[in-house]
């Protein structure tokens, strides 16, 4: 799924300070919203073992066009929310680059791409839900949907920053990521799938782990009956 390969020095200078700077400025804003209102304990839990998930998966490279792999970012973000669902993003791109997976500079533009899906994902599932959605349909179409607007980001900033040393130009390299992408939003529709199937299972033995607590309590009838 969305992911910058590229290696150290592939970005012009000025880029990289760019996309560290809005990716820092995305942390920021989480880790202030994390200590100004909080955050659940079993939420805490929840991204811990997505984050592992996550970080496994990640190493799961299938080498067709730059490589390619399944994040769970969106799957990260619908369980643990969107603000530890940024927070996941930027470890797992920490640890992945310190083994050689991503380049160290691409960090900030990769957790931006990353908690753009994990974002994304939350509020379309919530959204879904409120539109009466089944939990499979909803938690599957919110996750494709995080999968492919990261896809569209990481095809935007790559564009925009272009490559060094490429003798592409910029419109043959718009073409080369946008197959990317298109390759990317294939995998997207298998990725929300699982999602899908994962956070059914979640539902129907511990409905609160995915926000379904409330719905649950409206929909069980109240009052005397005949």
């Amino acid at each position: 799924m969305p992911h910058i390969h590229l290696g150290e020095g592939s970005f012009p200078l000025w880029a990289l300070v760019l996309w560290t700077l809005i990716g820092a400025g995305l942390i920021s804003t989480v880790v202030y919203r994390i200590r100004k209102g909080g955050i659940k304990t079993h939420q805490i839990a929840l991204a811990g073992v997505g984050a592992a998930a996550s970080f496994a998966v990640f190493q799961l490279n299938i080498p067709v066009w730059g490589g390619i792999h399944m994040n769970l970012t969106g799957l990260v973000g619908i369980i643990a929310g969107p603000l530890l669902g940024a927070l996941v993003a930027l470890v797992v791109n920490i640890f992945s680059a310190a083994l050689g997976h991503g380049a160290v500079g691409l960090i900030g533009a990769n957790t931006l791409i990353n908690a753009s899906e994990a974002i994304v994902a939350y509020y379309a599932f919530k959204t879904l839900l409120g539109m009466e959605w089944d939990v499979f349909p909803a938690s599957a179409s919110a996750a494709t949907l995080g999968l492919s607007v990261g896809s569209f980001l990481m095809g935007a900033i790559i564009v925009i920053s272009g490559v060094n040393g490429s003798a592409l130009p910029r419109g043959d390299l718009l073409i080369a990521v946008g197959g990317l992408s298109a390759l990317n939003l294939g995998v997207a529709v298998v990725e929300g799938i699982l999602t899908g199937l994962i956070v059914q299972f979640l539902a129907s033995v511990r409905p609160d782990l995915v926000g379904l607590t409330d719905r649950d309590t409206r929909d069980e009838p109240t009052g005397v009956t005949a």
